[in-house]
């Protein structure tokens, strides 16, 4: 599906079969000297067979086209490397293109991982099935990219567009926005989505993405925004309501695992197990693998966020990172 937004700014929606994303949202950006592209779904053919098409019905000189992908992962960059041409640049904030360059996330090509999640409690099976079915394996880009870094402040003006790099690392380190103040429009990528919430994990100990996302959410807060257009599903009307349901959102999870650990120790897997989520199965056990893994991946996000606040505290037992809070406690945030 491809739809005129607002004159020269056009929505083509592609799909992304087998996924509970169901479809990501590519922004093309026109003019008479330059486009712009912003995200570009996977390296699938059901990803080509709806953007090709739709980019040429526009007329698009992909040597007159550059590309910004908000993000790393493969659903936002996955077929960059296919519309690049002579004359065309991609861009990628800072730490994402980094990760991408060193082979250190698995959307830039195969590389050892897991050995977090494996000291989480993820049960080696699992493990090994989430490692050779991860979509950013399979629907990854399949040649290096050389991304201009963005950082805050980047400018690029395209017609009556002219639009601004704000960082709001969380959902990946190096996530991205793109503001247009005369238009009071934002590119929000994953970092805000309307109709379902933006997945935050956290793999290591050397980092907080939650308390990184909220901070992120408060720096876009009071922009002035009448349109926000994600990565994914419909265009949002109210930001800031938006952005105020995602904070509370994050509130009542980490309330939740905190009452979890409040009954006993558990690894991350275990506490992803006793969470609230929202997808159709009788129980933990009938998850998709990959669900679980996205499951796991958060509730580490928002145990490192609680760690850190000291609300928890840890405990290597036989090799798995154990959580605990006093049993006692009636400590909420």
């Amino acid at each position: 599906m491809m739809e005129e937004i607002l004159p020269g700014l056009f929505r083509i929606v592609l799909p992304l079969p087998g996924n509970p994303l169901k479809e990501i949202n590519s922004y093309v950006l026109t003019s008479e000297d330059r486009n712009l592209i912003i995200d570009t779904g996977m390296n699938r053919p059901e990803c080509q067979e709806v953007l090709n098409p739709a980019l040429s019905a526009l007329g698009i000189d992909l040597g007159r086209t550059d590309i910004i992908a908000t993000h790393y992962h493969a659903d936002h960059q996955g077929l960059v490397f296919t519309l690049l041409r002579n004359g065309s640049k991609a861009y990628m904030g800072t730490s994402d293109a980094l990760a991408m360059e060193a082979g250190s996330t698995t959307h830039a090509r195969k590389v050892p991982m897991g050995d977090y999640a494996a000291i989480s409690g993820f049960p080696e099976a699992e493990l090994r099935w989430a490692q050779e079915n991860h979509p950013g394996f399979k629907y990854g880009p399949q040649a290096v990219v050389n991304y201009i870094h963005l950082k805050e402040g980047d400018g690029f003006t395209i017609g009556e567009y002219r639009l601004q790099v704000i960082e709001t690392p969380g959902h990946t380190g190096g996530h991205v926005c793109l503001y247009d103040a005369r238009n009071k429009i934002l590119f929000s990528g994953d970092h805000v989505l309307g109709d379902i919430t933006p997945n935050i994990q956290a793999w290591t100990d050397d980092d907080d993405p939650l308390g990184k996302y909220i901070q992120s959410l408060d720096k876009i807060r009071n922009l002035e925004v009448s349109l926000c257009l994600p990565g994914h599903r419909s265009v949002i009307r109210d930001l800031e309501k938006r952005i105020e349901e995602l904070i509370e959102h994050h509130r009542v999870r980490a309330n939740e695992v905190l009452a979890i650990l409040e009954r006993g120790p558990r690894n991350a897997y275990r506490t992803a197990s006793e969470m609230t989520w929202d997808i159709v199965a009788k129980s933990w056990e009938d998850f998709p693998v990959m669900q679980k893994w996205f499951a796991t991946g958060e509730a580490i996000a928002h145990l490192r966020f609680l760690e850190d606040r000291n609300f928890i505290s840890r405990e290597l037992i036989n090799g798995i990172i154990t959580y605990s809070a006093p049993s006692s406690s009636s400590q909420r945030l």
